[in-house]
């Protein structure tokens, strides 16, 4: 077994006071992700989305988030693969971001439930030709002996598609995740991290409590 133990970062930052976040743990996302973006982080939007189906055992997976504003966060996927099947089972889900480089992380917790056929196809027409037969060819999560065959599957398509547009897929669209919890952390020295968590109360109303490290 390897040991790790010796396996440490010291995190440097000023710290994250009461003062200085937003109100509003939307307003404080977007400040959050936008300095992500403007630290040219890896895949800022990428979230790991974690699921729970009927038989209660727990599933993660990274998808990139697409959208969002003050009705959540918007990410795209197969309407057949596994995590679809969990989320129809079960609409409480939890995702969260790991932007390392500036010693963050975000927890955000809530429901989930499809966006409209229209959202979806706005977005399917932006993506690249690839991309949109790509959606067409993955049963996502079904079993597949090998990569040739989808590479078989993608010639096929794509000569099938060759002239026009590709036609929207109905296995495939948006998912809106609806927030009803953020903890947004900030690493600190000597281990004592800042942790803000934001719950949205029965009135509608955020309130923010600091979390012990």
């Amino acid at each position: 077994m390897a040991d790790l133990s010796t396996m440490r970062e010291e995190y440097t930052t000023k710290g994250l006071h009461r003062q200085d976040i937003d109100e509003n743990p939307f307003g404080q996302f977007e400040l959050w992700f936008n300095q992500a973006v403007e630290a040219k982080l890896i895949e800022p939007n990428a979230m790991t989305l974690s699921t729970v189906g009927t038989d209660l055992k727990p599933s993660q997976r990274t998808v990139l988030m697409k959208r969002y504003d003050e009705e959540g966060l918007v990410f795209f996927s197969n309407y057949g693969s596994k995590k679809s099947k969990q989320i129809a089972q079960n609409s409480h889900v939890a995702v969260h971001f790991a932007w390392l480089g500036l010693e963050r992380q975000l927890r955000i917790e809530g429901t989930i439930e499809e966006i409209s056929k229209s959202a979806s196809l706005k977005y399917f027409l932006s993506r690249p030709r690839g991309s949109q037969i790509g959606a067409w060819v993955s049963h996502q999560s079904e079993v597949v002996t090998s990569r040739s065959i989808l590479e078989e599957k993608f010639d096929q398509m794509r000569s099938k598609f060759a002239k026009g547009e590709i036609p929207f897929p109905e296995r495939w669209g948006g998912y809106l995740i609806r927030p009803s919890l953020f903890e947004f952390w900030q690493g600190g020295k000597d281990r004592l991290h800042d942790r803000f968590e934001y719950h949205l109360e029965d009135n509608g109303v955020w309130s923010i409590k600091r979390l012990e490290p």
